[in-house]
């Protein structure tokens, strides 16, 4: 594919947006920039990418998002260590396979599993939960084996999408296992960087990774990540709650809605 200029300021756009939203709400940036990768360039005519080539791209990006977000947050004493040891090996074990299975899926298969993602996410952001701010952040008060049998899961549907999986780790986190909200966003960077270690090496293995696209989203995720975790910091956690929960519905919605219209 040829990139010219408008394309690869719309691919940085889309980086910057969904890096930003990745350091304020404590998820990888996949959730928001896969639909955009997908939509964006294909509805203003510049190019298009295929949904293996967004899930390579995403995967990769999201390895450098979520590092940097974890690092923002690190001096606010937010992450939990027992919960990203935990979590975190379960995640990577399934986006490792995750990452692999994608590639004998089609198209319309890795929609279906990012729908199916999505719309779990939601079911459990609206489940009430113990996300309870004074509770101390550091609590080790959680289900280990439920953390790392739901971590597993998450990282096998994120590996298929390319996504680090913290739009629904942080639910999980929050619902099953009633971690504060602000440990729950925090950790979930740092448990989501292991998943993307699994998405973006496998598919870097299977060559599904665009790189000239992936370096402008690096390169977005960079500048973008920090300035919404400084955000997000300084926000109403039950705001950050929200704003999650109503983002992760709309692109659910929009996703379904393009898989039933056979799109």
């Amino acid at each position: 594919m040829d990139y010219d200029i408008i394309l690869l300021l719309i691919i940085f756009m889309i980086g910057f947006i969904g890096s930003f939203v990745s350091g304020m709400l404590g998820v990888g940036g996949a959730v928001v920039n896969y639909p955009m990768l997908l939509m964006i360039p294909t509805a203003l005519g510049v190019g298009s990418f295929t949904a293996h080539e967004v899930s390579g791209i995403t995967a990769v990006q999201v390895l450098f998002t979520t590092v940097v977000g974890a690092l923002a947050y690190r001096k606010g004493g937010y992450l939990n260590k027992k919960v990203i040891i935990y979590m975190g090996g379960g995640v990577l074990l399934g986006s490792l396979a995750g990452g692999f299975m994608s590639s004998a899926m089609p198209e319309s298969g890795i929609n279906i599993v990012y729908g199916l993602l999505a719309l779990a996410a939601v079911v459990m952001m609206i489940i009430p939960h113990g996300g309870e701010d004074d509770l101390a952040y550091s609590t080790d008060h959680f289900n280990r084996l439920l953390g790392i049998s739901s971590a597993f899961i998450v990282g096998l549907g994120a590996g298929i999408v390319g996504a680090g999986g913290a739009f629904l780790l942080v639910p999980v986190m929050l619902t099953l296992l009633k971690l504060p909200t602000r440990t729950a966003i925090a950790s979930s960077l740092a448990i989501t960087f292991l998943s993307s270690i699994g998405s973006a090496g496998s598919k870097l293995i299977m060559g599904q990774v665009l790189f000239i696209p992936a370096i402008v989203m690096i390169i977005a995720s960079l500048i973008a990540s920090p300035l919404g975790a400084k955000v997000g910091k300084k926000m109403n956690t039950k705001f950050l709650e929200k704003a999650l929960a109503a983002l992760i519905f709309i692109i659910a919605v929009k996703i379904w809605f393009d898989i039933f219209a056979g799109h």
